[in-house]
């Protein structure tokens, strides 16, 4: 299970100028010590290896690690604002005062508002959720959705997964005769808004803390309304609400460990057993069955619903999360598709255009910065993390529209970009987010002067933090092993996700038992053998360039999954090198 640490320099292909050294090492993760006494207490060794860098340290903290349950959940009373937020809503529900959800138009944001406006509306409050237009009014709690709350005659507005940066809007709000209870989950600011009640996990004035301080925006309305539906008496309807707040807490990235993983992994069950006319209709469009892993709301539920924010108005969104006529919800759901397919063409427009531009520089920079008044600004976050990842450096992408550039960035491993970026805070016009992403608007005559001096801050980076590095938790030279029992155990960390990835293993010697296929926009699909011609399949996406890796004897980084074409365990490759 322990390989040596070896290291290899790719460089990216291109027809422009720039030379782009990309350092890649394969590393054996540490094993630790725990994971003998874990052995000791009858675990397997590869169960208790993988337990033990997990922070289990016993067979007790193992049974409650592999069996998410109710029982893991933190009281909600601990987080910092929510008892507060509960009385100033029960009071909203005696007085007969309406009261607006305001959200937020990504994943994260549309469940959340939808999770608490159906815990509100049970309450017996009148509700009104309300969501920005991504292209209209920006990121954040705005003036805007404050000026709509006072039309439908709210006296009280709940933000969700926005608002610790919105200052003015909470202002503004006052002085139009209306509270405002803040949830959020984004780092503070310095100036905190001035709200009646802030519910934030990571407000740390607090004793004691909430032990989970990566809670998304959607867990924090989680939270908030189960604990108003068991103070006012109320049934909680607990695992249809799980199975919302798990669609945020996987689409927003937040680690899933602990409370998170959790929430996750009792929402997915809930998933594969829902009754819910929007649910349903989502998972059918996006040809998702039980049982609903991670990577199905990552990569086929979560985008549906982020689409709608992204292009248009996330209001779609939220009324099929919301809706109980099946007609309804499976028109709403056939519009998130199609509006999936062309953010999805929109994305592709971006990344084609970023990497060229990044190509063409003489010498690529450690931070990429980018805009263009042809980029949607809906996609542009997500082309960032496609090039952060293949350039494995920092990213920013803008879409500009008259004198304002608006967009987003992604990070990588060893760069905070939101602590990185506050010096500069003030001289954007709008800047949030937290360590891997964040979100700005500035004004496109001041940009240049930002990216000279965003990449001499960069400048005096370690050179190892450029260094893509691959950890792999296990080690194997046979594939019968791979897919008889190592996948079987694998299955069992389930759900994967940020903090807790499906483990990577090395796997080899290995070589082709066909051809390599290329299939789709340039992927490899493989059939690798190892040396007692046990054979797996294997995809390896966006690898068809790198075909001559597989011309002899090979080893692989993989992961392993199910492959529903040929009903078995297969891989999928990240990282392969020739032996």
């Amino acid at each position: 299970m322990v390989g040596d640490a070896s290291t290899k320099t790719e460089k990216a292909s291109s027809k422009g100028r720039a030379s782009v050294r990309i350092d890649r090492e394969w590393l054996a993760a540490d094993v630790s010590p725990i994971a003998q006494s874990l052995v000791a207490e009858g675990l397997g060794e590869e169960l208790s290896v993988l337990l033990s860098r997990r922070g289990v340290s016993s067979r007790a903290q193992a049974e409650e690690y592999l069996n998410p349950s109710l029982e893991q959940l933190h009281d909600g009373s601990l987080l910092p604002g929510l008892d507060e937020a509960v009385e100033r809503l029960i009071q909203s529900s005696e007085s007969k005062e309406r009261v607006a959800v305001v959200g937020d138009y990504d994943a994260d944001g549309i469940s959340g508002t939808a999770l608490l406006t159906a815990c509100l509306r049970l309450a017996g409050i009148n509700t009104e959720p309300i969501l920005p237009h991504r292209l209209r009014d920006g990121y954040g709690f705005q003036d805007a959705q404050v000026e709509r709350a006072s039309e439908l005659g709210c006296g009280l507005i709940v933000t969700v997964d926005c608002g610790m940066s919105s200052r003015d809007a909470v202002a503004f709000a006052a002085a139009r005769g209306m509270q405002t209870i803040v949830t959020d989950h984004h780092l503070p600011s310095d100036e905190l808004p001035e709200a009646i009640v802030l519910v934030n996990p990571r407000l740390d004035d607090e004793q004691p803390p909430y032990p989970n301080v990566e809670l998304c925006g959607a867990g924090i309305a989680f939270k908030l309304g189960v604990a108003l539906l068991e103070t006012l008496g109320l049934k909680v309807p607990i695992h249809s609400l799980l199975r919302v707040a798990c669609l945020g807490t996987i689409a927003d990235l937040v680690p899933l460990t602990g409370e998170n993983r959790s929430i996750a992994a009792l929402g997915l069950t809930a998933l594969g057993q829902s009754r819910s006319p929007g649910l349903v209709a989502l998972m059918q469009v996006s040809r998702v069955k039980a049982p609903v892993l991670a990577e199905d709301v990552g990569y086929r539920l979560a985008p549906r619903l982020n689409a709608a924010g992204r292009l248009d108005s996330p209001d779609r969104a939220l009324e099929l999360l919301l809706t109980r006529d099946e007609t309804r919800a499976r028109q709403l759901a056939s519009d998130l598709d199609d509006l999936n397919q062309e953010r999805q063409s929109a994305e592709r427009l971006v990344v084609r255009e970023a990497r060229a531009h990044f190509l063409e520089m003489d010498e690529m920079p450690r931070i990429l910065v980018a805009a263009s008044e042809s980029w949607h600004r809906g996609v542009v976050g997500i082309a960032a993390g496609r090039l952060a990842r293949e350039f494995h450096r920092p990213t920013i992408l803008l879409g500009a529209e008259g004198t304002e550039a608006t967009g987003s960035g992604r990070s990588i491993e060893l760069v905070h970009l939101h602590e990185f970026l506050m010096p500069w805070k003030d001289q954007m016009m709008r800047f949030g987010g937290h360590s891997q992403a964040i979100g700005m608007t500035v004004e496109v005559a001041r940009l240049p002067q930002l990216i000279d001096q965003w990449n001499d801050a960069a400048a005096a980076w370690e050179d190892e933090i450029l260094i893509k590095r691959y950890r792999y938790e296990l080690e194997v030279d046979s594939v019968d092993f791979l897919r008889n029992t190592l996948y079987e155990l694998l299955e069992k960390f389930q759900p994967f996700g940020q903090a807790n990835p499906a483990p990577l293993i090395r796997v080899g010697p290995l070589s082709l038992a066909r051809p390599a296929r290329i299939f789709g926009k340039g992927h490899l699909d493989l059939l690798v053998q190892d040396a007692s011609n046990g054979r797996i399949r294997t995809t390896a996406w966006n690898w068809a360039d790198k075909e001559e890796c597989f011309g002899g004897r090979f080893e692989l980084l993989a992961r392993m999954g199910w492959d529903d074409y040929t009903g078995a365990a297969a891989m999928t490759l990240v990282d392969a090198r020739p032996i």
